[in-house]
């Protein structure tokens, strides 16, 4: 049996012995006296035994060779009278670091021999990993992190330097700790290649002042934020407004176009050989994936946190006094926000302005940890793609989406990624975006006492406007738009936005207890 370090071995002689079959004389050592005595004088050959072997895919001892779990070698034919152990696999689900599988990380954070070997008997990653928030170091999955950053490593974006704390360095400025990247996990792998594409916004005017985050769009300096946090939530247009990247160096920027219905805005500040974010396609998320939120809550550049997609499609209204009076669709109702009315926004260390309108915000919802000063910064998914702009929490003292006096409590809200590419890339190129415009006005279904559906309840038409040419009706009900799922009045406008000015959708309603669909050309709304 194989010895633990510390544990009383025993010597070859006494395994040998202990091994040994019993004799056929059941032990006796007496001879037979009928018998001739065997020649004494011929020289006395010892048995030949093999060595013991641990079972196939068992840990190496210290100081052995570790075999493949994989290894099908042959057991070799018992040798009468020493023990063998059966050949197995019932060792390599408990496969150790000692394990080829293990991967073996060199101490550049490089895979090592194993998982370069590209034979079947190295774990591979999982084409969707389950969510996991502790360190995957204890296991194989480690070499599949390992080749995440191994990967950076080898890109020429990253640098890991030493044992134990190592920094991980893009260009001479973006600068990322990671602390041992034998443990680290596929989160610290986000985090290393997302974090040089997450900026600090600082604002200021008069004696107001705010800050927030903000994700790099291209290499030459433009960044999207959100339009309160440049604005100081409609407090001033013309605040002073200056960048700090991951790595500490400061830039003043420029801001380019803002977009208060959606809460986007876009931002420019002199410099090149920036990282760009990587957009992932947020259409295509599940809930229950695993999110990664980057960003600077209270001012505190570089602060990353994880969670999953607790719900999408979300609508949520929130009180802006940024957005002009144009006369758009608008939409009404007790129940907005789950009846706590409309959330307001804040801009991590600075104070709100004076609310005068709401806007309805198509979100993510994650209860990945986003606090004030998160605003503006990055969603991301587990290949560190963007899914979302962080934009706005819930807090349990009330309808305040992110107030000094509260923090998280795991209910977050983001822009989906494929809105915030479409509205950044068109004020980034024309300086402005549009949306849709339905040309109704709505409320909540339910507002009727004798409902019997949730949706969206057509209350007045605008004449000549794309719901009137579509053929709606005053009283219609409307359950689904563009595919999405609609519950509310809130969740009608919030999706029209989502959409560019000119667009085309499928709606469905309900109008004298039938479903019917329709095709709707949508009017413009600039932002």
């Amino acid at each position: 049996m194989s010895q633990f370090p510390g544990s009383d071995s025993s010597s070859e002689n006494d395994r040998s012995s202990e091994n040994a079959g019993p004799s056929d004389n059941h032990g006796s050592s007496e001879t037979n006296p009928t018998e001739p005595l065997a020649d004494t004088t011929a020289p006395v050959v010892p048995e030949q035994r093999s060595p013991w072997q641990a079972p196939v895919g068992a840990p190496a001892l210290p100081g052995e060779t570790p075999s493949s779990l994989a290894d099908t070698r042959p057991a070799p034919a018992p040798t009468s009278g020493v023990h063998q152990a059966p050949p197995s696999l019932s060792h390599a689900p408990y496969a150790g670091a000692h394990s080829s599988a293990f991967g073996m990380l060199r101490e550049n954070g490089e895979p090592g021999p194993a998982a370069e070997a590209g034979s079947d008997d190295v774990w591979q990653r999982p084409a969707s990993p389950r969510r996991k928030r502790s360190g995957l170091g204890g296991f194989v999955a480690v070499a599949a992190v390992a080749a995440v950053i191994g990967a950076l490593v080898a890109t020429g974006g990253y640098a890991l330097l030493g044992r134990g704390a190592t920094t991980a360095t893009g260009g001479t400025s973006d600068t990322l700790s990671i602390g041992h990247y034998k443990d680290a996990s596929l989160i610290t792998a986000v985090a290393a290649k997302a974090t040089p594409s997450v900026v600090t916004i600082g604002v200021t005017s008069g004696s107001s002042g705010g800050t927030g985050s903000g994700v790099i769009l291209t290499s030459d300096g433009y960044i999207v934020t959100n339009t309160h946090v440049v604005t100081l939530d409609g407090a001033s247009s013309t605040g002073t407004v200056s960048v700090t990247t991951s790595g500490g160096r400061v830039y003043s920027a420029k801001v380019i176009g803002t977009d208060p219905l959606v809460d986007l805005a876009v931002i420019k500040i002199d410099a090149t050989g920036l990282t760009p974010i990587t957009f992932a396609d947020s259409s295509k998320l599940n809930v229950g994936d695993t999110t990664v939120a980057i960003g600077a809550p209270l001012g505190l550049s570089n602060t990353v946190t994880d969670g999953i997609v607790s719900t999408l499609n979300r609508s949520i209204t929130v009180a802006s006094s940024a957005v002009p009076d144009t006369g758009g669709d608008t939409s009404g109702g007790s129940q907005d926000n789950n009846g706590q009315g409309p959330f307001s926004f804040d801009n991590g260390q600075g104070s709100s302005g004076s609310t005068t309108s709401t806007i309805a915000l198509p979100v993510i919802q994650t209860d990945a940890s986003i606090n004030p000063g998160n605003s503006g910064g990055a969603l991301l998914d587990t290949d560190g793609k963007l899914i979302g702009i962080n934009v706005a929490i819930a807090s349990a003292g009330g309808s305040s989406s992110s107030s000094s006096a509260a923090g998280s409590i795991g209910v977050g809200f983001s822009i989906p990624s494929k809105l915030v590419e479409r509205v950044a890339n068109d004020i980034k190129d024309t300086g402005s975006a549009t949306h849709g415009l339905l040309g109704a006005s709505v409320d909540d279904a339910t507002s009727d006492t004798s409902a019997t559906q949730t949706g969206a309840l057509i209350k007045t038409l605008t004449s000549g406007g794309a719901a009137q040419k579509a053929g709606l009706r005053a009283g219609d009900v409307v359950t689904k738009f563009d595919g999405i799922q609609v519950t509310s009045g809130t969740d009608l406008s919030a999706q029209v936005r989502v959409l560019a000015g000119g667009s085309t959708a499928s709606l469905t309603y309900i109008r004298d207890g039938s479903t019917k669909s329709l095709t709707v050309t949508l009017g413009t709304l600039k932002g």
